[in-house]
């Protein structure tokens, strides 16, 4: 949108834990109401030959998809109201995802990553898997830098930063999402000059992006703040806006988005 020769961007990230399932809970409907400028999706668990047409490529928007080789599991998409320069598959842009984890689109101004980082619950191999992942995406972040563009990463971390992004931090303390050698990677992500946008507006505690089904934490807000968005640093001064759209449900995390003028 143009405001004032100023152009204004409004950015949303869901983790959606099934995009044919949450279609079924009116989420077109929400897409059409909330107008994102760019849409980010995690674990769509879909392959676009598997979506319905609407779901496909919803009205005013092109879409993008980077699928897992196991069907129903992982993926990631974008839904743009404006055409990339260019998008990319893969954590180094190189068409590599066999999980479907990263997508990059280059605009004019700027770079969005959309990237579901690994879960490293299941077993030691996994959670390596994850910190190797991390340190790539530094590198990719490192490359990007070079471009001399914004950088906006968003998606589902998969960790929780400091104390106050869960609700009971000590009882999770060796739990996999909030291990001190995954927080510290956070740490690092805000070194190499990443904001966390929301905690440039909002320092307390008590927002939460995660709550687990099973135990209808989400009714008690007994949850995880996992969902970012991250700015470069320099780009700062274009961040207008960071929020979390928690009464929003149909999966077990909650968008999150930001504004940006440019």
């Amino acid at each position: 949108m143009t405001i004032d020769g100023y152009m204004k961007y409004k950015f949303l990230s869901w983790n959606v834990n099934g995009i044919r399932a949450v279609e079924k809970k009116g989420f077109l409907e929400w897409v059409e109401k909330e107008q994102p400028d760019i849409l980010a999706l995690q674990e769509t668990r879909a392959h676009p030959d598997q979506l319905s047409d609407p779901l496909r490529a919803p009205r005013g928007y092109t879409s993008f998809f980077s699928n897992a080789q196991r069907r129903g599991y992982s993926g990631v998409a974008v839904y743009t109201k404006e055409r990339p320069l260019r998008v990319t598959r893969g954590i180094y842009g190189d068409g590599n995802d066999p999980e479907g984890r990263t997508l990059t689109l280059e605009y004019p101004r700027f770079f969005f990553l959309n990237i579901y980082f690994p879960n490293g619950k299941m077993n030691p191999a996994r959670l390596q898997y994850k910190l190797d992942f991390y340190q790539d995406f530094l590198a990719r972040i490192e490359a990007l830098k070079k471009k001399k563009k914004t950088i906006i990463v968003c998606g589902d971390v998969n960790t929780a930063h400091t104390e106050i992004d869960l609700a009971r931090p000590k009882e999770n303390s060796m739990v996999s999402g909030f291990l001190p050698e995954e927080r510290a990677w956070l740490d690092r992500f805000i070194e190499a000059g990443l904001l966390d946008t929301f905690r440039v507006f909002e320092s307390e505690g008590g927002y939460y992006t995660w709550w687990d089904y099973k135990s209808r934490a989400r009714e008690r807000n007994v949850g995880w703040r996992i969902d970012y968005f991250f700015i470069d640093r320099e780009s700062a001064k274009h961040l207008k806006q960071a929020f979390m759209l928690k009464d929003v449900e149909g999966s077990d995390h909650c968008p999150v988005g930001i504004e940006v003028e440019f």
